[in-house]
């Protein structure tokens, strides 16, 4: 079986080893700044505890620092990514050039650079660019199909990781500005306020309107897990989770259940047994509805027949689909699933509202509060108390497979990397009852207890001599430790290999290219660039402050009409949108934007 890599975000510490208990093979955590995640810090002690940890079970850790950086920052993620480097760490995730130019210079320790989506992977020149220059992998934008993924599998030589779960940023990764025009909070510094998930209007040149305050920009949640195979048959090698913002019950079911999709699949990048108490279920935890986004579409046919990627009437959780509310009362209601079991204080959705579960008799449901409820409205569980419970009190836990044998009173385990340990039996009397002897070694040495091991079999040859059970279990303790001690010892590190110059494939650079310290305008010139702008955080104007392929004529099957369409968000404000139908992208103009220069093609 192929081998590929489960990739969890993690926001702290707790939440890392829970999506190493669950079943990652890799997983990425912000440092104390420069991360996309500008809310999620964790110090260097935290990281050097999780890399401890994660490496037992041959676990990578990766760091984010995805922002465009100044030139003082840019000095001071080069002492970072050092710190990194000797805590541990395997891999950085990286969007300014500026760190790329270092890396080139050999200011940086050899440590993994990987090309974050925040660099705008979305084409096969793009990606050949970041694999000639050198880099160990690849991340590519969300918006790609499968006959995208596979075309750039099979031309380059880097590893490409795909999102595969969560949420789904409207526009191309490092090319959204909305935040940053609104309120001064740049998506490429770390600070994003999610205007995606805002009210908005739509218009047309005459003010009629064509939908009024609707989540416009909002997505479902991307859900990949029917496509696990054809990913993994197109050469992708790592499927990564987004939600560093999550929490940890989150973490841990949604880890858990891709855990199991891929295991039947494919094998894991690193090891260890998943002892699961819990069954896994994406629908039970946050999620806007699923998307496969376009996955599914083909690069020579129209996007038409495309499911509904959009969710207009709200962007918070909808939890799992329950039913249609089938009767109503004063102060309850029914649904048509009669085989639906609800639990006092369970969270329902329904038509962009919610209330809580108070109590249950029979079919009968007493919520809280019945505004809103109505009959034939779709009805939603986004808050399964009971499955909340039983993953915040998991025992779920991660051992690596131990093999003990005994010959000629020396001791050996082996674990599954076939990393292995020996030591000597003391010398003693023959046992009386050899049988019962042999027994005891058997019982003590399967009590492997709060280890990180577990026992997968024990050869015992007919050396051994009378021993009592607790210098059995010293013996047991030593090995094991002593094994733990070689595991960590042989720790399949990756270096990075050095970049080199290679030629960008865009010859003029706007505030587009996110360049934002002087290293970065160095590195694009050296990759044969002209720098027309620095970016639009340095001053630059963004006159296109969002380009995304979801596009709001094809949502109200408007893509024949001629009308100029606006945006006017809540506080009134108009933007222009252009639409480029060749490509099937809608572009969110800055509302300085002449009407002279607005075209519908």
């Amino acid at each position: 079986m192929k081998k590929v890599e489960l990739l969890a975000p993690a926001k702290d510490k707790k939440t890392a080893f829970a999506a190493i208990n669950s079943g990652c093979d890799a997983l990425y955590i912000g440092a104390s700044s420069f991360g996309a995640r500008k809310k999620v810090p964790n110090s260097l002690e935290d990281i050097k505890e999780i890399v401890d940890y994660a490496h037992k079970f041959y676990v990578r850790v990766h760091v984010t620092i995805n922002t465009i950086l100044n030139d003082n920052e840019l000095i001071e993620a080069q002492k970072l990514i050092q710190q990194l480097y000797d805590i541990g760490v395997d891999a950085i995730i990286v969007q300014d050039m500026g760190i790329f130019e270092l890396a080139k210079q050999g200011k940086l320790p050899p440590i993994e650079l990987h090309a974050s989506t925040q660099c705008d992977n979305r084409t096969l020149e793009k990606v050949k660019f970041f694999d000639n220059l050198g880099v160990s992998r690849i991340i590519l934008a969300r918006e790609l199909s499968l006959e995208q993924i596979k075309e750039i599998c099979e031309n380059t030589k880097a590893e490409i990781e795909t999102f595969i779960h969560g949420a789904l940023c409207v526009s191309y990764s490092g090319q959204c500005y909305l935040s940053h025009f609104i309120g001064g909070r740049s998506a490429n510094r770390g600070e994003c306020a999610q205007a995606c998930r805002k009210k908005y209007s739509l218009i047309d040149e005459k003010n009629n309107f064509i939908a009024k305050d609707k989540y416009l920009l909002s997505l479902k949640d991307f859900n990949a897990s029917e496509y696990i195979e054809k990913l993994i048959n197109s050469g992708v090698k790592s499927f990564k989770i987004e939600g560093r913002l999550k929490d940890e019950n989150y973490v841990k079911n949604v880890v858990a259940y891709y855990r199991n999709e891929i295991d039947k699949l494919a094998s894991k990048t690193s090891s260890g047994k998943i002892f699961l108490d819990f069954q896994p279920n994406v629908n039970k935890s946050f999620n806007r509805g699923f998307t496969d986004y376009f996955l599914p579409l083909s690069l020579t046919l129209s996007p038409k027949g495309r499911g509904e990627i959009y969710n207009f009437s709200s962007p918070k959780s909808l939890g799992e689909y329950l039913g249609k509310i089938s009767k109503i009362s004063n102060n309850y209601f029914e649904i048509d699933n009669k085989k639906v079991i609800l639990n006092p204080q369970d969270g329902l959705y329904f038509d962009g509202q919610g209330c809580l579960v108070n109590r249950i008799d029979g079919n009968k449901i007493f919520p809280n509060k019945m505004d809103g409820i109505k009959v034939g409205l779709d009805i939603y569980r986004n808050f399964d108390s009971k499955f909340e419970k039983q993953l915040t009190n998991t025992k779920t836990k991660r051992k690596i497979g131990v093999i003990f044998k005994l010959q000629k009173r020396t001791m050996e385990a082996i674990d599954e990397d076939n990393n292995s340990v020996k030591t000597e039996i003391p010398s003693g009397e023959a046992p009386n009852n050899p049988d019962k002897m042999k027994e005891n070694f058997i019982n003590q040495l399967n009590k492997t207890g709060e280890s990180d091991f577990y026992v997968q079999k024990i050869e015992l040859d007919d050396s051994l001599p009378f021993i009592p059970v607790s210098k059995i279990n010293e013996i047991r303790r030593n090995i094991l430790s002593k094994l733990m001690d070689e595991r960590i010892k042989n720790y399949p590190k990756k270096y990075q290999k050095p970049l080199s110059d290679t030629e960008f494939p865009i010859k003029n650079l706007d505030y587009r290219a996110n360049i934002h310290n002087g290293t970065a305008k160095k590195f694009y010139e050296n990759c044969g660039c002209n720098v027309c702008e620095m970016s639009a955080e340095s001053g630059s104007k963004a006159t296109e402050l969002m380009r995304t392929k979801h596009c709001l004529k094809y949502a109200f099957d408007m893509c024949k009409s001629p009308k100029k369409l606006f945006l006017i968000d809540e506080k009134g404000q108009k933007y222009p949108l252009e639409f480029d139908c060749k490509n099937c992208e809608m572009v969110i103009k800055h509302p300085d934007f002449l009407k002279n220069q607005y075209t519908n093609s």
